[in-house]
C-alpha cells in the first residue's frame, strides 16, 4: 500500500484562518504573561509547614502516636509584600504548623534560599494569614484596588502546584463579588471567580493582573469541576494584613447570641413594613454575654442593625465589625409580631 503525503495549506492565507492581526493579538497576550512572570517570580515564594496534627492510622498500622495523632507536612504558597519580610499566605495553610519555612525563588547567583519564618496573624474567618521572615534583597509585589476589576480581565495566578516550585497559569476574571464559606464558618465576602487553574500547593499564591499587580489571594478550587477556582480579593487581603501586622488579629464584634434563619410571613412583613423576607431568630442569650444585659430574649427576630436591613446569620457577622464594639447598637426586633428597637453594646469575639 502507497504511503501519500497530504499537504495542509497554511492557516494563516486560508479565508476564516487565523489572520496577520490575530498573530499580533496572541503574540501581545503571550508577551504581557511572560512580562508578569519576570516582574513577579522573585515575589512568589514556597511554604512548607511540618507539625501539624492529623488523626493517625488504624491501630493495625504503624506510626501511631499515643495521643491519637501523628505529625504531618504540607506545601503551600505566599508572596511577599514588603521588602523588610512580611509574607501573605492562607491560613489554612499555615494553621495547625509548629514550624514554618519559607523557600525563596532560584536566583541567577545561586539556589532558592530557606528561612525558618515566624507567624505574624492569622484570621481565619477570611483565610489569610501574614508570616515575616529576617533576609536580605527581597522583592515586595504591589497590590492593585480589586474594586476597579472588571470581568473579562486577565488573571495570571502563581504558585508552587503539588510541591512544584513557581508555576503560572493564566486564564480571566470569571466572576466578581462571590462569596466563600471559610473554616471558621463565616462567609467571606467579594470573592473573585477566576479560570487560570489552580491546583493543591496554589494555595496563599498571588492572582495577578496584566500589569502584575496582586488582585487576589489564591484560596480555593471546586472540585471535580474544571475551571471553577477563587480567589480573596485584594483590597480585602491587604485591609486584612495590615490589621494582622499593626495588631496581630482581626477584631470582630459579637453579641453573645445564637441565632439562625427564620422565614417571616406575608402579613407581619406588611404589618411592619419589612424590606426583608426573612429574619435571624435569638436562639439562646449567653447569661453573662454582652447581649444579656440589653433585654434581648430568646424569640427575638433580629431584622435591623443600626438601619441596616438583616435578613441572615451572615448578615448579622459582616456588621460586627470592629468599630462596633463598646458601642451602643440599635438592633431592630420583632417581639410578639411587633417592631421594636433594642440597645445593645458588642463585646469583642475572642
Amino acid at each position: 500500500m502507497d504511503t501519500q503525503l497530504v499537504a495542509y495549506p497554511d492557516p494563516v492565507s486560508q479565508p476564516g484562518g487565523l489572520g496577520e492581526q490575530d498573530s499580533i493579538l496572541l503574540d501581545a497576550y503571550s508577551n504581557t504573561v511572560v512580562n508578569v512572570a519576570k516582574k513577579v517570580s522573585a515575589s512568589v515564594v514556597q511554604i512548607k509547614v511540618s507539625g501539624r496534627r492529623i488523626p493517625t492510622a488504624p491501630a493495625n498500622q504503624p506510626r501511631r502516636r499515643p495521643n491519637g495523632s501523628e505529625e504531618a507536612s504540607g506545601t503551600g504558597s505566599g508572596f511577599i509584600i514588603s521588602t523588610d519580610g512580611y509574607i501573605i499566605t492562607n491560613n489554612h495553610v499555615v494553621a495547625g504548623a509548629s514550624r514554618i519555612d519559607v523557600s525563596l525563588p532560584e536566583r541567577t547567583d545561586g539556589p532558592s534560599r530557606d528561612y525558618e519564618a515566624m507567624l505574624i496573624g492569622r484570621d481565619p474567618a477570611t483565610d489569610i494569614a501574614v508570616l515575616k521572615i529576617y533576609a536580605d534583597g527581597l522583592r515586595a509585589i504591589r497590590f492593585a484596588d480589586s474594586g476597579q476589576l472588571q470581568v473579562g480581565q486577565i488573571a495570571i495566578a502563581i504558585g508552587n502546584p503539588y510541591g512544584f516550585q513557581y508555576s503560572l497559569t493564566a486564564g480571566v476574571v470569571s466572576a466578581l463579588g462571590r462569596t466563600l464559606r471559610s473554616e471558621s464558618g463565616r462567609l467571606i465576602d467579594d470573592v473573585i471567580q477566576t479560570d487560570a487553574a489552580l491546583n493543591p500547593g496554589n494555595s496563599g499564591g498571588p492572582l495577578v493582573n496584566s500589569n502584575g499587580d496582586v488582585i487576589g489571594v489564591n484560596t480555593a478550587v471546586i472540585l471535580p469541576a474544571q475551571g471553577i477556582c477563587f480567589a480573596v480579593s485584594s483590597n480585602l487581603a491587604a485591609f486584612v494584613a495590615g490589621k494582622l501586622i499593626m495588631e496581630g488579629r482581626v477584631r470582630r464584634g459579637y453579641l453573645g447570641i445564637a441565632g439562625q434563619l427564620i422565614n417571616l410571613t406575608e402579613r407581619i412583613r406588611l404589618y411592619n413594613q419589612l424590606t426583608v423576607r426573612t429574619g435571624v431568630v435569638v436562639t439562646s442569650v449567653e447569661a453573662d454575654g454582652f447581649a444579656g444585659n440589653a433585654e434581648l430574649l430568646p424569640g427575638d427576630i433580629i431584622v435591623g442593625f443600626n438601619g441596616q436591613p438583616v435578613s441572615t446569620v451572615d448578615d448579622l457577622h459582616r456588621l460586627l465589625t470592629d468599630d462596633t464594639i463598646g458601642r451602643s447598637i440599635q438592633l431592630s426586633v420583632l417581639r410578639e409580631n411587633r417592631q421594636k428597637g433594642i440597645i445593645v453594646i458588642p463585646g469583642e469575639l475572642k
